[in-house]
C-alpha cells in the first residue's frame, strides 16, 4: 500500500564532529564553553542498514535547515538522547544555546551549565570520549519533494541514497557517544527487519527499540516503487 505523502516521520541522525571545550574566560578561570557542529550538509550517513547486495544511507542538503526553521524551534541540547539530561536550550531563537548556518554546516555552542551532567559533559568532550552530535528532526518521507531518493548499482550492489532536502522541525542536539546508526555489518538482524515489514506488525509501545523502528521506516521508503 502507498504511504501517504502527508505522514510525518521522526528521524534522528548522527553527525561526527571536532566538539571542543574553550579553556579559558575572562580572569583566567577554566572554560565551559562547548562548540561542535550539530548538522554537515551534503556528508552521507554511516550506513542506515547494509547487505551483501544492498545498502542505504542518508544525506541532509544545503538548504533543508534555513536559520528561519531553527529559531522557530524549541531545541534542546542533551546528552545520549535522554532529554533529562539537558545542557541549553533555544527556543524560538532565544536561550542558552547559540547556533549559526553556512553553506556546508549547522554549528553550536552553549556554556556547560554549573550542575554535575554540565561537569560531566565537559569532562566527556574533554577526554574524548563523546564522538559526536546526533539531531532529531522530522519531514515528510515519503514525499519526493520533501526526501528524494537515489538508487544506483555499483559492482554488483544497490546503493540507496535518501536526500533530505526538506525538514519540518528539529527538536533536539544530543552529545552521544555512538552514532545514532552505526554501521550494521549483522546481516542477520538487517534481513530480520526486511522480513518484518512483509507481515502485519504486532503492537508495541511507541518507545521500544527505537533503533529498529527508524531503519523499519527505512526500509519501507526503501520498498517504495520509484
Amino acid at each position: 500500500m502507498e504511504k501517504n505523502k502527508n505522514t510525518v516521520v521522526n528521524r534522528t541522525l548522527h553527525t561526527v564532529t571536532d566538539l571542543r571545550v574553550r579553556e579559558s574566560r575572562e580572569g583566567g578561570a577554566p572554560g565551559r564553553t562547548i562548540t561542535g557542529y550539530a548538522i554537515l550538509f551534503g556528508v552521507p550517513s554511516a550506513p542506515l542498514y547494509a547487505f551483501d547486495d544492498e545498502e542505504a544511507r542518508e544525506v541532509i542538503a544545503p538548504g533543508a535547515v534555513p536559520k528561519e526553521l531553527l529559531d522557530g524551534c524549541d531545541i534542546k541540547m542533551t546528552m545520549f538522547h535522554d532529554r533529562q539530561l539537558i545542557l541549553a536550550r533555544s527556543k524560538n531563537g532565544a536561550g542558552t544555546l547559540s547556533y549559526g548556518v553556512d553553506d556546508k554546516d549547522v554549528w553550536f555552542e552553549f556554556e556547560a551549565p554549573d550542575t554535575v551532567d554540565g561537569d560531566k559533559a565537559l569532562e566527556l568532550v574533554r577526554r574524548g570520549d563523546i564522538s559526536g552530535c546526533s539531531f532529531m528532526f522530522s519531514t515528510h518521507y515519503y514525499d519526493s519533494a520533501y526526501v528524494s531518493r537515489d538508487v544506483r548499482r555499483e559492482s554488483g550492489k544497490t546503493l540507496i541514497t535518501y536526500t533530505v532536502n526538506v525538514i519540518t522541525g528539529i527538536y533536539d542536539f544530543t552529545l552521544a557517544s555512538d552514532p545514532a546508526y552505526p554501521d550494521t555489518n549483522c546481516e542477520a538482524e538487517a534481513r530480520e527487519l526486511v522480513e518484518a515489514l512483509r507481515a502485519p506488525e504486532p503492537e508495541r509501545p511507541e518507545d521500544e527499540d527505537r533503533l529498529r523502528g527508524q531503519i523499519r521506516e527505512m526500509c519501507r521508503a526503501a520498498a517504495q516503487p520509484l
